[in-house]
Order: C-alpha cells, then sequence, then structure tokens
C-alpha cells in the first residue's frame, strides 16, 4: 500500500494539518474499503484527529448507515457526485467532527461503463463551520486513475487525504 507514497506522507501531513488547527475527521469509504482509515492510522497519535472510518459497500449498506438516499442512488448510482457529497457530509454529520472524507469509485477489473470506466473515483470533503454561519461545505472531485484494482483503490485512498489536507489549509490561511 506504499506504491504511491509521496515524502513526507500524505497521511502525516494531513495528520499535522488536523492537529494544528485542531480539527477532526471521519471518513465514509465505498470502493477503498478501508484504505484511506488504514492510512492514517498507519500515523502514531491519529486518535487526536481521527473519530471513525466506515466501509458501507451496497446500496443497502449506503442507505442504512449513512442514510444516502434512495433517490439519489437510483438516479446516479452508487459511484457519482451526489453519492459522494452525501456520504461526506454523512460521516461528518453522525459523528460530529470537523470534517468528512469519502470516496466512491469503479476500481475494476469490471464494473465501468462508458460513463464510468473502471478507474473512475470521487473525492467527497465535507467541511461544518460553526452552527448558524451557513459556512458549511461539501466539494467533489471526479478523478480518473490508471492501473490495476489495487493501484486504483490506494490512489483513490491517497488523492482523498491530499484533497482533505488542501481543504484544510485552505479553510485555516
Amino acid at each position: 500500500m506504499h506504491e504511491f507514497a509521496e515524502d513526507p506522507p500524505v497521511e502525516r501531513r494531513v495528520g499535522d494539518a488536523l492537529r494544528e488547527h485542531d480539527g477532526t475527521v471521519a471518513v465514509a469509504e465505498t470502493c477503498t474499503g478501508g484504505l484511506v482509515g488504514a492510512l492514517l492510522t498507519s500515523v502514531p497519535g491519529a486518535s487526536d484527529y481521527l473519530d471513525r472510518v466506515v466501509a458501507p459497500y451496497d446500496y443497502d449498506a449506503l442507505r442504512t448507515t449513512l442514510a444516502v438516499s434512495r433517490e439519489t442512488l437510483d438516479e446516479h448510482g452508487a459511484v457519482s457526485e451526489p453519492v459522494a457529497r452525501e456520504l461526506a457530509r454523512a460521516a461528518r454529520d453522525t459523528a460530529d467532527t470537523t470534517w468528512g472524507v469519502a470516496t466512491a469509485g469503479v476500481a475494476g477489473p469490471g464494473g465501468g461503463t462508458e460513463e464510468k470506466p473502471v478507474g473512475t473515483g470521487f473525492v467527497g470533503v465535507a467541511y461544518a463551520a460553526p452552527w448558524e454561519s451557513g459556512d458549511s461545505s461539501a466539494t467533489v472531485s471526479r478523478y480518473r486513475f490508471d492501473g490495476d484494482r489495487d493501484a486504483v483503490r490506494e490512489r483513490l485512498a491517497r488523492q482523498a487525504l491530499r484533497d482533505l489536507e488542501t481543504a484544510v489549509r485552505d479553510r485555516t490561511e
């Protein structure tokens, strides 16, 4: 799981950024199946900022674990911008953390379509601003990664942490 690691690793950088700004995070992962959480927990002291990691994998789990709406799943499918946004918000809100991060994607080797080929991934990042400020937000980015199933999953997990790191640093500058 270190084939695409940077120096210093993104899991350490994002942990430092969260600590520096007293941030906390919860993670919801579909196709990465816990890799974002594994990266975060590989850093000593991650319990300072990591609240939880959930990995609902099918439609029923998405609905019952994090209340992704049936309508969103029917209309867009699990690998979509709306689902990644709902997952990031749900992770943040159910854990009552500062940040929520979510991944959704097609790791392969099957499951791809013309619209969403193998290697397609979505990362959602949600921020909880102070109540009644109107500044809470959620963004989603779409990516395309090459490689086999393991490579796609690792690249998407690391991208999720890079997106979180950027969001934390942008929010606090």
